[in-house]
């Protein structure tokens, strides 16, 4: 149905251009005019929000998740935090192109500057996450797969269905394709509970040798409950106080109240609480003309066309209001980093087939939604670019991204040494894809002008909800000194110039 907002702006604005001798240029009117017509063809409507049920950041349980999100109690050694990698001032990630996450110099020191203790396991110089970290930004409106790979994922989904399933949710623990029966309602309080059982994330190298995500997970719970446990005790210990308020449990016990399972719903009410969707565009789509430039709106004639129409094609994978079909695909993004320990040197990372052992899955990965794309760089699955520009003429022209790749955007510390062989492989994987011809979309190579590149540029920059660009604003979900600190233990985050994020 189109829009009929937008299209009483568009008439207005004819008859002020044509009717009322105002003599201006009827350019910008004509571009409204194509794009109207690609609003109501695509069923747009700027919102993807819309139909859910989302809570609020001062709801009590998800300001428990806050408390959770922020401590540290939760890392094993007791010096990482969900946040460690995921801060809201770093755009829901942490500004790194790989993220460093237990035996940091610094824990509270976050984004750009954090570096790893030199005595820590496996330390090389650069970070030991493998892939880059996501943001947490409108976790809430995935309905299908989370993670770069979708190892977490709804089974038997419906769109709108807030992450859930009516078959279930699979997940590492239950492997590819099976409901895992403790992986909570939704996809954010399933992701939830695999950062802590990560070496490099959370759980970190000194835990003492369990190889089961379920005891891994039991013994933080009995450590925030104050029981025996194999992992270092709370010095500091008030987590019943807020379980009971956050839980709505006024007398309830420390052992019906503190589970993971309630940690990971709470966590997972937090993290679905940033919502983050009233962009420029929202309102451009909802009748207001003048939301977003004439640069803006010619770069989304080129995002939204097919490459037979003049355009780039960008929406046949980062399609409707979220931007993305939840789905696979390989873009052979420059691999860099320590990769997953895939291929000949055990640094490369084959993507959605280490979920499937699919072959049509080899080097896909998921594609992101572009909401807020703007602040939630270093961009791809291992952050291998520093700028947007740089993102979107990768997806011009891949093998000629690679083969000119500018090294100095990334982090000297992280290896690129295998970046060139490693990557060649995930674009000798696109080109077969591609002369096979079974798979659509697929990416193909378009050329556009140095102009053209900016203006797409400029559209995905009207994505960016103006919240994330206000401290005020975003300081809802940040914790304060006026919130309780149940375990003395949480992360007050900083930069490298010794400021408050």
């Amino acid at each position: 149905m189109i829009n009929t907002r937008l299209l009483f702006a568009l008439t207005s604005l004819t008859l002020i251009v044509y009717g009322c001798g105002g003599g201006g240029s009827s350019t910008n009117n004509d571009i409204d005019n194509k794009l109207i017509n690609i609003i109501a063809a695509k069923n747009l409507t700027g919102d993807p929000s819309t139909g859910r049920t989302l809570p609020d950041i001062n709801d009590p349980l998800a300001q428990l998740g806050m408390k959770l999100f922020f401590t540290k109690g939760l890392g094993a050694d007791k010096d990482s935090a969900c946040v460690s990698c995921h801060h809201p001032v770093l755009g829901g990630g942490d500004n790194l192109a790989l993220s460093i996450g237990v035996d940091a110099l610094t824990p509270d020191l976050l984004g750009v500057g954090r570096q790893h203790v030199i005595a820590a396991p496996g330390y090389d110089g650069g970070p030991t996450v493998p892939r880059n970290a996501p943001t947490t930004f409108n976790l809430a409106l995935w309905d299908s797969v989370l993670f770069h790979d979708g190892r977490v994922e709804s089974l038997g989904k419906t769109a709108g269905a807030n992450g859930g399933g009516s078959n279930g949710i699979s997940t590492p623990d239950s492997g590819f394709g099976v409901a895992d029966i403790n992986a909570g309602a939704n996809l954010a309080e399933a992701q939830s509970r695999f950062p802590v059982t990560s070496p490099e994330e959370m759980r970190g190298f000194d835990f003492p040798t369990i190889n089961s995500n379920v005891l891994i997970r039991t013994d933080l719970e009995n450590r925030l409950k104050g029981v025996t446990s194999t992992i270092t005790a709370l010095g500091t210990n008030d987590w019943l106080t807020d379980f009971r308020t956050g839980l709505s449990s006024p007398t309830g016990t420390a052992a019906t109240l503190i589970t993971y399972a309630n940690i990971a719903k709470a966590i997972g009410a937090y993290e679905r609480s940033q919502v983050f969707v009233n962009t420029p565009w929202k309102a451009y789509v909802s009748g207001d003309t003048g939301a977003i430039s004439t640069d803006a709106k010619k770069g989304a004639l080129l995002f939204f066309n097919s490459v037979a129409n003049g355009g780039a094609n960008c929406a046949a994978c980062h399609s409707g209001d979220f931007f993305t079909d939840e789905k696979h695909h390989v873009t052979a993004m420059p691999q860099i980093g320590r990769g997953k320990g895939d291929g000949a040197n055990s640094n490369d990372d084959f993507g959605r087939f280490r979920v499937t052992a699919a072959a049509i899955d080899k080097y896909a990965f998921r594609t992101p939604s572009l909401l807020n794309v703007e602040l939630t760089g270093p961009w791809n699955h291992v952050g291998s670019y520093a700028t947007l520009d740089a993102v979107v003429r990768h997806h011009l022209n891949p093998q000629n991204a690679i083969d000119n790749y500018d090294y100095t955007q990334i982090d000297p510390n992280i290896d690129a040494s295998d970046m060139l062989k490693n990557t060649q492989l995930a674009m000798d994987t696109l080109t077969a894809n591609r002369n096979a011809g079974t798979i659509n979309p697929i990416l193909t190579n378009v050329s556009l002008t140095n102009e053209q590149i900016t203006q797409i540029v400029t559209f995905l920059k009207t994505l960016t909800d103006p919240c994330l660009k206000d401290r005020t604003c975003l300081g809802k979900w940040i914790p304060t000194s006026q919130d309780s600190n149940p375990d003395t233990l949480r992360i007050n985050a900083i930069n490298q110039n010794g400021d408050f994020l």
